[in-house]
Order: structure tokens, then C-alpha cells, then sequence
């Protein structure tokens, strides 16, 4: 297809001129690195509010104060973390499709035609990672298939892909005038 001032216009399957879109799919490594830098991250977040959450405990009389401390907050905290990590993962999945560890390694999730992800979708995906990514990661794997999706993956119809490096030159640019 053409448009009006002769350039190649893309069609409703994505390609120019009916051409197939290519998506590079995302490796392990590199999705695992990202989950990684994210859980870092989150982590560290995590850690100063619960130590903001302790501090009261710091300073009283409370016998063994810490130990009691780490009993009272226990299930509490993996509540509250999985949680955090889930609230994380859907936003940035969601309004941009990466994370800040998948922004560092240049990739994204995307629906299966390469498109953003509804919320619906990215809370899907990101209840895997925040609450069983052991189980999820293990399963995805083993019926693993041609798309590298995890079974929350499969499950929201969504996948990781490499994106492309963008052409910086000027000379690839080309401008037109209303």
C-alpha cells in the first residue's frame, strides 16, 4: 500500500505492504536480569519502610525487640512485598510495558501482536512473578513453546520482546509539511 505522498503506509497487519512484522523475542537471561535489577530495587524500597515501620520498636523498652519484631511482621511481610511487587509490575507493564530492569535491558511486554497491554492483562502476568515465579518459571519451561512465555504469560496472551535499536542518523529521517 501507498499512501498519499508516496511513501509505504502500513497495513492492518502491521508490515508495510503486507509484509509480516518481525518481533524479536527476548531471551531468559535477559528477562531474568531485569527481574532481578526490578527485585533489587523494589527491594531496597521495601526495606526502608519496613525499617521506618520498626523504628518505634528501636527505641522502647520492648524485650528482645527485634526478634519480636520479625515474628509480628513475618506473614505480614510477604503480604505486603508480593503485593508491592505485584502493584509494581502491573503499572509499568501496563502504561509502558517495561519495568525499569526491562527499560535498562531494552525490552518489553507486549500482547501477542506486539501491541501494549490492557490492565486486565499486565495484572495477569504480573501476579505470576509476584506471587509464584518459581512454580510459574518451571511450568513455562517445561511446556515451553515458539513465544518463551511463562504460563501467566500464556495464561494474559502476552510476551517479552527484544526491541529494535532506533536509527539516531538524521540521514534516515525523512520530514513532510502539513
Amino acid at each position: 500500500m501507498v499512501s498519499n505522498d508516496g511513501s509505504p503506509s502500513e497495513s492492518k497487519t502491521g508490515g508495510t505492504d503486507n509484509h509480516p512484522v518481525e518481533v524479536i523475542l527476548a531471551s531468559w537471561v535477559d528477562r531474568f536480569v531485569a527481574w532481578l535489577i526490578d527485585f533489587i530495587l523494589v527491594s531496597i524500597g521495601l526495606a526502608i519502610v519496613f525499617a521506618l515501620l520498626s523504628l518505634p520498636f528501636w527505641f522502647s523498652d520492648y524485650s528482645n525487640g527485634m526478634s519480636a519484631i520479625h515474628r509480628s511482621f513475618g506473614s505480614f511481610h510477604y503480604l505486603l512485598s508480593s503485593t508491592t511487587f505485584f502493584a509494581y509490575w502491573t503499572y509499568f507493564e501496563h502504561t509502558s510495558g517495561q519495568s525499569i530492569g526491562k527499560r535498562l535491558l531494552k525490552i518489553k511486554s507486549t500482547d501477542i501482536a506486539g501491541k501494549g497491554m490492557d490492565i486486565k492483562s499486565a495484572a495477569i502476568e504480573s501476579f505470576g512473578k509476584s506471587f509464584l515465579l518459581p512454580i510459574d518459571v518451571v511450568l513455562g519451561w517445561i511446556f515451553t513453546n515458539n513465544r518463551r512465555q511463562r504460563i501467566f504469560n500464556r495464561i494474559s496472551n502476552t510476551i517479552v520482546i527484544k526491541l529494535k535499536p532506533t536509527q539516531e542518523s538524521s540521514g534516515n529521517i525523512r520530514y513532510r509539511k502539513d
